[in-house]
């Protein structure tokens, strides 16, 4: 069996799904049902029990993920072992972040990566930032950019890179919701939640602030929408669908900023800390303990006050 049997056979035992498993490899669903079929030949026992709606693992499944986990953190130990005895970088470096974070962020930072580690490959995937700590956590990426959350994972580093607020915003152009809001400007009245449809976060920490906040007002909130991705929730706002939270920081650097408004709402929602999470055994992967020293070399990191100041932060 090969390597990249094992890596495929590995990212599969945690997706339990062939089509995510295939695109994230850049493979056919079939090509990797040859895979699972020639290590279940080789082992000879069923690794999966699957059928037309559900991927489970077997026993024997359990096993080998174990077995197959333990090799390629063998090989990556042999790997930096290699590299210490050399200055060359080579491999690849995954890493996961909204759309937002891949401009304002790692634009830079990937330029700079690039030219001093040509030989490494970078992939880069773009998602719903609430899906990064967990994508680290399951090794399915190997740096995340997210929002810190309440408690940070014992197994996690977390190297913050800036605050955010969380922010309500409204559509600016001619829609049933301008008219509700404009009807109700009233000084030192609330605003009418309840008339309001809201576009929220699926999941993550802004949905959970945005809860807490509604239930601290006593406040039941009229979820019309729940998107996955602060991108996606400034979008459908500017086009009239409801009130959306979402960070300061994607409005800054939306296309759509012209067309919605943030509303001045009292008690401000809890701010956002955005930063970089790796696990942190992986910190002595030579690729990315070179992408994070670059990082915190190159990246300003904001004091709470909205200060840049320079981090001397080593793990």
């Amino acid at each position: 069996m090969e390597l990249r049997e094992l890596q495929l056979f590995l990212h599969l035992s945690r997706s339990l799904h062939f089509g995510n498993t295939s695109r994230e490899f850049h493979i056919s669903p079939s090509s990797l049902t040859r895979v699972v079929q020639k290590l279940e030949h080789e082992t000879g026992a069923p690794l999966f029990e699957r059928d037309n709606r559900r991927v489970a693992l077997t026993a024997a499944g359990e096993h080998f993920r174990g077995f197959a986990a333990q090799t390629i953190e063998r090989w990556e130990d042999l790997q930096r072992e290699l590299h210490r005895q050399s200055d060359v970088l080579s491999g690849r470096l995954s890493i996961f972040c909204s759309v937002t974070a891949s401009y304002s962020f790692l634009h830079e930072l990937l330029d700079q990566y690039r030219g001093r580690f040509p030989g490494v490959e970078i992939q880069l995937h773009t998602g719903d930032t609430a899906l990064s700590i967990q994508r680290v956590l399951d090794e399915q990426e190997d740096i995340g950019i997210a929002a810190r959350p309440d408690k940070v994972p014992d197994t996690l580093v977390f190297q913050p890179i800036r605050q955010s607020p969380l922010i309500f915003i409204a559509p600016r152009g001619s829609s049933p919701i301008r008219d509700i809001l404009d009807a109700s400007r009233v000084p030192g009245e609330a605003l009418p939640w309840e008339r309001l449809p809201m576009v929220l976060s699926e999941s993550g920490i802004a949905r959970d602030r945005v809860e807490r906040w509604f239930a601290e007002q006593g406040i039941r909130p009229n979820v019309y929408a729940q998107v996955g991705g602060n991108e996606a929730i400034v979008s459908m706002v500017s086009l009239g669908f409801g009130v959306g939270v979402v960070p300061q920081l994607v409005v800054e650097n939306s296309p759509m900023q012209s067309k919605i408004e943030v509303l001045q709402v009292y008690p401000q929602l809890e701010p956002f800390t955005i930063g970089l999470c790796v696990l942190r055994r992986k910190l002595h992967n030579p690729r990315i303990q070179a992408f994070w020293d670059m990082a915190l070399e190159h990246i300003p990191v904001e004091s709470p006050g909205g200060q840049s100041q320079s981090s001397g932060v080593r793990v």
